[in-house]
């Protein structure tokens, strides 16, 4: 499988050259040359098949031989080694509970795959790999973790001080060894354009790739999650539709690939907070970036979305076949806080604040779409947002093991204020031995 940028400006390259660099010379996302649906006989009986076996017919075509299958298989068992339950709110909404892995977040399908992958690509190799990241939340934790420890691999975080949650700071702050975070003054925004520039800076004497959902070894593999989920209720439900609360939009992204790949997904639904850049688009027909604004729902807090240029690939460009199948809703940090009380009061389900925008974008299909089954991603744990979670609910929270082992360690982590002090970083430090 060959990899193009989206700006056809640079070569074509090969899934490693793509899993490795990240992103485009020319600033554009590689994007695969060929999409083949699955047989329709593989998706007719689907719940026949293991979630590894769902998860290999479903990536392979976009690894090629560049992984033996056996070696891949390693790979997937090793990122699927939790569970993806779907679990009934109420008799037409459902939710898919992607937060069972090690930092509980659906952030780690992605950084799990791809850790592991880099770590094959690195096999028989003295040079290093620095993967590059920007976080608005959950990415940071899910990518120290996948990565910790992976031979020939350092990892640097840039997160926005003080707009990450206290347990989401610890999970990328804590665990030392191959991992360093830099603390940002500023807006996830900031950090993300600090990450798009190094990658294009010739003076910075080391290979970067990126861990964020713009490298395809990180964007493809949450897809497998929309099988999962569809395995669970298509016997039932006929018509399944996803709302995915979203932010750079790689999660809702993956759910158009797994429809491309023949998974009969009637309708995504893309729900945000006030950071409204698509639905502002898709009512307008302008895509008008903003800065982002900071809400409780912090990890979706991106006035920039660099995936949607996917979704816009996937459909073609054309604007009326994505408003046909992809609808987006906006809603306040007001709207939320009701969502988790209803949900709690009504349905006795804790609900973080990424999973209640996800809820309120249900509701708002469903609105015109009385017969729709829709089924909402639950991202993140409830307990990584303790405050928030415990101000609305007035509810105590058990703090699961995963959070205990890293809540009470010492944060370590780089004060930066602009690019020159990352790009002084990046030439001047160095974790690996």
């Amino acid at each position: 499988m060959k990899y193009y940028s989206l700006h056809k400006k640079s070569p074509n390259v090969s899934f490693q050259e793509a899993v490795v660099y990240g992103l485009a010379p020319d600033k554009g996302l590689y994007f695969p040359e060929n999409i083949t649906p699955l047989s329709s006989d593989f998706i007719q009986n689907l719940d026949s098949y293991s979630n590894e076996e769902i998860a290999y017919e479903a990536i392979k075509q976009f690894v090629g031989d560049e992984i033996p299958s056996t070696d891949l298989k390693e790979i997937i068992s090793e990122t699927l080694s939790f569970d993806f339950p779907v679990l009934p709110i109420d008799a037409q909404t459902h939710t898919l509970e992607l937060f069972h892995g090690p930092t509980m977040a659906f952030k780690d399908v992605g950084a799990r795959f791809m850790a592991r992958c880099l770590g094959y690509f690195n096999k028989g190799t003295s040079e290093n790999v620095t993967v590059l990241v920007a976080t608005s939340g959950d990415t940071g934790g899910a990518v120290a973790d996948g990565f910790l420890g992976v031979k020939g691999v350092e990892v640097v975080i840039l997160y926005p001080s003080g707009k990450v949650s206290d347990i989401q700071e610890k999970q990328l702050t804590t665990l030392g060894q191959n991992i360093t975070a830099l603390e940002v003054n500023g807006v996830f925004d900031d950090c993300q354009d600090m990450v798009k520039t190094a990658f294009l800076d010739k003076d910075i004497q080391r290979t970067l790739t990126s861990a964020n959902s713009i490298n395809i070894a990180r964007w493809l593999p949450q897809m497998f999650y929309f099988f999962f989920a569809y395995k669970q209720v298509y016997r039932k439900h006929k018509e399944v539709v996803f709302s995915v609360p979203s932010g750079n939009f790689g999660n809702i992204c993956a759910g158009v690939m797994a429809q491309k790949l023949g998974l009969p997904i009637k309708h995504f639904v893309a729900a945000t907070n006030i950071n409204d850049t698509v639905p502002n688009y898709l009512v307008k027909g302008t895509y008008d970036p903003k800065p982002s604004k900071a809400t409780i729902s912090n990890a979706m807090d991106v006035g920039n979305p660099s995936n949607f240029i996917r979704i816009q690939e996937l459909f073609g460009h054309n604007f009326e076949a994505l408003k046909n199948s992809f609808s987006s809703y906006s809603f306040t940090d007001s709207q939320t806080k009701d969502a988790m009380k209803f949900i709690y009061s009504n349905h006795n389900y804790v609900a973080d604040p990424h999973g209640a925008v996800g809820y309120l974008g249900a509701k708002e299909y469903q609105k015109t779409n009385t017969n729709a089954i829709c089924i909402f991603l639950e991202t993140a744990h409830p307990v990584k947002f303790l405050d928030t979670v415990k101000d609305t609910l007035g509810v105590d929270i058990a703090i699961p093991t995963q959070i205990t082992t890293v809540i009470n360690k010492e944060k370590k982590s780089i004060k930066t204020q602009s690019y020159e002090d990352l790009k002084d970083f990046l030439n001047t430090e160095n974790v690996l031995t």
